[in-house]
């Protein structure tokens, strides 16, 4: 296979989740874990991107002027807040219908969000370039780790950043983010993640650093159940984000 001919999409991965596209936002249906996991990604990328960039988090538009790319954007979960803090946002998926449904939700909030049904290669082989890159929860189903993540990084804009959250390769998280959540907790549908396409922070990592990127921080996030919360932890066995820059 050529290089111009790889690509980053399963298409398994794609039917799968195109078939749940009407319940993106459901909280209550299969993207629940997501609604939930949410207030703590936000929190997270929120905090970065007003420290790096020198913004008042208090303030109603922090984001104003900065220009971000939510990869894998599903329905829009993340996409739609980073549009209310002001951010010019490009939501880039694989699957067509889900697309469809984040513009249809985006319109009914009435937000002005750049939907493209396309791939992490695609959009830098046109030149695209971003302040800040979402690439949260959607390394794990992409066929070709190592040309997805090369190709965010290369549409990082010097002295931006990139966000990555997935979920590790480990013992402990086949237990409790596939076993537990898959087939004891019902949080989401059999077969919603693959133990072998999991990623560890060491190959996350790695593509990145080699396009020029470092590593600036990086946070495990756990459920607390009496809580029914998520939160940040030094624990990076299951669930893990990363932060990572250009230099100018």
């Amino acid at each position: 296979m050529t290089k111009a001919s790889k690509s980053t999409i399963d298409e398994e991965q794609v039917a799968r989740f195109s078939a749940m596209a009407d319940e993106w936002w459901d909280p209550l249906g299969k993207f629940r874990p997501l609604h939930k996991f949410n207030p703590v990604r936000l929190e997270y990328v929120r905090e970065k991107v007003c420290g790096h960039f020198e913004r008042d988090p208090l303030k109603p538009n922090p984001f104003k002027d900065l220009r971000f790319l939510d990869i894998g954007c599903g329905g829009g979960l993340l996409s739609e807040p980073m549009a209310r803090l002001d951010a010019d946002v490009v939501g880039a998926d694989a699957s067509q219908t889900n697309i469809e449904i984040a513009r249809i939700h985006a319109g009914h909030s009435q937000l002005k969000i750049d939907y493209r049904a396309t791939t992490a290669e695609a959009l830098e082989a046109s030149g695209e370039m971003f302040d800040v890159i979402l690439n949260m929860e959607v390394v794990e189903h992409v066929a070709d780790v190592n040309l997805f993540m090369s190709s965010c990084a290369r549409m990082v804009k010097p002295g931006g950043l990139m966000f990555a959250a997935t979920i590790n390769r480990t013992a402990k998280a086949r237990a409790l983010a596939i076993f537990m959540a898959e087939n004891v907790l019902k949080w989401l549908p059999k077969g919603t993640h693959d133990y072998d396409m999991l990623v560890t922070p060491e190959e996350l990592q790695a593509p990145i650093v080699q396009e020029g990127l470092e590593v600036v921080d990086q946070t495990g996030v756990f459920y607390n159940p009496l809580t029914d919360r998520w939160n940040k932890s030094r624990d990076m066995d299951v669930n893990y984000m990363i932060l990572a820059r250009r230099e100018n």
